[in-house]
């Protein structure tokens, strides 16, 4: 398993562009399934959840052509609507084929998914919304099987906000006969980003970005081009490292207006944030201000960012408290970062960091992808040598970031040796 050496401390500084959002990307993914014709979609993020899934792509049976950022998808026909446990072990995001196969083949069989250890993130809400479309819904043996003709449109309500869920329902009912209303629906922008290439495939889709989506069912759906939205965790992520290192970076090929419940708490915080309609610079100060926060559905303060956001509250001055109300289990980082130095106590779903904490390199473990991000900007700043091992968690939804960090300055080495010498990574622009 690949490991990163990062020594410290550093200060960044430069430019570094963001790639296409993972999270965007595997539900349009999914959404090639839903018609015969191609569907070619651009800015596709390198990432190893994104390899998972056109694995599965290909199980099911399309037709798949990928070239560097861009992914065509040809579903002419479905040659097996079951998606093993094998290929969905490591990613939730492989529940999002549930909706396309069901409302296209009439039946789909899906292994209940893997992904990140942060919680128990059921899939009821997906279950039961099926089922008010009309699908017949059994989960035995660890698989999830749904049946019907052709679905029906219908008000279904969430009873808490889920990304995925929205995803799903909103993937089904395009094929549905007549009208379906999402209630509760999730706002984020990557649901606005998979209803606008279902909108090029033909979709008649309303309220995308508020909590009501309306969807009016069309007979098929045809082929289209679509560029995935920039992610705006990664953006985000290098924005904090920015303010972290005391640096100066700048954030390209983002799109800033979906990151302001982080801009906003930054700029309280004393980091020098300018913004224009396609980047963002970030410039770190001497003294950080301590800022509380509580993660939250779009818009607020992502759950994706609170590992990073805890990096930087190590070094705040004075007392942060950190909230987590998305996901039970969202601080398996917080021993690894006590590891380095820092001072954080744990109550239930709050966190308390105490700062400004002089860190220093350890040997830690990543134990989920954004766990593993806030163990990569703690050890920018960490005095002497950090060894991250189990980074497999980072590639799920960070397209090559050692070389984006060692780009701006950082030492940040990748090895896929236990022991021995760490290769430095070729720069590239």
């Amino acid at each position: 398993m690949d490991r990163f050496q990062v020594e410290g401390p550093t200060r960044l500084a430069g430019e570094v562009p963001t790639s296409g959002a993972k999270n965007a990307a595997l539900p349009c993914l999914a959404a090639t399934l839903l018609t015969a014709q191609p569907v070619r979609l651009t800015n596709v993020p390198e990432v190893r959840d994104i390899r998972t899934m056109q694995k599965l792509l290909q199980h099911i049976g399309v037709f798949l052509s990928s070239e560097p950022g861009a992914v065509t998808v040809e579903a002419r026909e479905i040659g097996s609507a079951d998606a093993p446990y094998d290929l969905v072990k490591t990613m939730r995001a492989s529940v999002l084929v549930l909706g396309p196969l069901l409302a296209r083949s009439g039946f789909v069989r899906v292994s209940l998914p893997g992904g990140c250890a942060i919680g128990v993130r059921p899939i009821d809400l997906h279950l039961e919304a099926f089922r008010r479309l009309g699908a017949e819904v059994t989960m035995q043996h660890g698989y999830v099987e749904a049946r019907a003709g052709r679905l029906a449109g219908a008000e279904i309500v969430f009873e808490t906000v889920t990304v995925t869920g929205t995803e799903n329902a909103m993937l089904a009912a395009t094929l549905a006969r007549g009208t379906t209303r999402l209630v509760n629906a999730a706002r984020e922008p990557e649901v606005s980003d998979l209803a606008d290439l279902l909108r090029a495939m033909g979709a008649r889709i309303q309220g995308d970005g508020t909590d009501v989506i309306s969807i009016e069912g069309a007979e098929r759906l045809h082929g289209a081009e679509h560029s995935i939205v920039p992610d705006r965790v990664e953006a985000g992520t290098y924005a904090i490292a920015g303010a972290l290192t005391r640096g100066d970076v700048t954030v390209t090929r983002c799109r800033p207006a979906d990151l302001k419940a982080l801009t906003t708490r930054l700029s309280s915080s004393g980091a020098r944030v300018k913004a224009g309609d396609d980047w963002l610079r970030v410039q770190g100060t001497d003294t950080l201000e301590p800022q509380d926060l509580a993660t939250a559905p779009h818009p607020g303060f992502p759950t994706d960012l609170q590992a990073q956001w805890m990096a930087l509250a190590t070094q705040m001055a004075g007392i942060t408290t950190v909230t987590e109300t998305v996901f039970e289990n969202r601080f398996q980082h917080v021993p690894e970062l006590v590891r380095m130095g820092a001072r954080i106590k744990l109550e239930g779903r709050w966190a308390i960091v105490e700062g400004p904490t002089p860190l220093t390199g350890a040997s830690v473990m990543a134990s989920d992808l954004r766990a593993s991000a806030a163990l990569v900007l703690a050890a920018l700043i960490a005095r002497g040598e950090t060894i991250i091992d189990r980074v497999y968690h980072l590639d799920r939804g960070y397209d090559r970031m050692e070389i984006k960090l060692s780009n701006l300055g950082g030492r940040v080495y990748r090895s896929s040796f236990p022991t021995g010498t760490f290769p430095i990574p070729e720069r590239t622009r």
